[in-house]
């Protein structure tokens, strides 16, 4: 699998092999991703500009195509309870206890419809926090389906986009940023998290139409 992704100011070859490298699909909600989620409201703005819906089923869509394995990268669903007894539950974690955001049962803690898994799929266990890999069985189930290289996709590109795909850094993967398939609730967080943040642990930085075109020639 050849694509083209952008390092610094040149453009760079970039080759993967698809029976080693995963699609990390992260927190793709109903509350995040549809039309009365409890988040989309705020998300929509940067959504729209680049895509994200329509990009996130492309790179999904190929990726399976292609034999790229697929992750699922779940946020806790919150239940009641939750953060309530914690010394030190987090802004975002504070939100979710007043906003109830992805709530267990509900539709909004749902993932959206166009994003569900299939047979083949892996579905990991719920982070508490930002990072994927924490306190989870993300590791564990990379290692075993002999994954080497993971693409980072979904929301929110400065939230838990980062935090996974940096402790993927630190756990020896290759991690590479889909710019187009991720979004934030501020343009200067999108700003930070491709320009000044993504470039210090994404070993690539790429866009959708680049991406999608190295996984199909590799199935071609």
């Amino acid at each position: 699998m050849l694509f083209v992704i952008q390092i610094g100011m040149e453009p760079v070859h970039q080759t993967c092999d698809p029976r080693h490298t995963a699609v990390l699909l992260v927190d793709p909600y109903n509350d995040f991703l549809s039309e009365g989620g409890k988040i989309w409201p705020r998300l929509e703005p940067i959504a729209e500009e680049v895509g994200l819906l329509h990009h996130l089923r492309s790179v999904v869509t190929a990726a399976r195509e292609s034999g790229v394995r697929v992750v699922f990268v779940p946020h806790r669903r919150w239940e009641p309870g939750d953060y309530q007894t914690w010394d030190h539950p987090n802004p975002t974690q504070r939100a979710i206890m007043e906003r109830h955001s992805f709530a267990r049962g509900t539709w909004g803690g749902e993932f959206h419809a166009d994003f569900r898994p299939r047979p083949g799929d892996i579905v990991v266990q719920e982070h508490w926090a930002q990072s994927g890999f924490a306190n989870t069985d993300l590791d564990f189930q990379l290692k075993q389906h002999g994954i080497t290289h993971v693409v980072m996709i979904g929301l929110l590109a400065n939230t838990c986009i980062e935090s996974t795909g940096r402790f993927a850094m630190e756990l020896g993967y290759h991690v590479t940023l889909v710019r187009d398939a991720t979004a934030a609730l501020l343009p200067e967080m999108m700003h930070a998290a491709h320009e000044l943040n993504g470039p210090t642990y994404a070993h690539a930085i790429t866009t959708t139409d680049e991406l999608t075109a190295g996984f199909k020639g590799a199935h071609a």
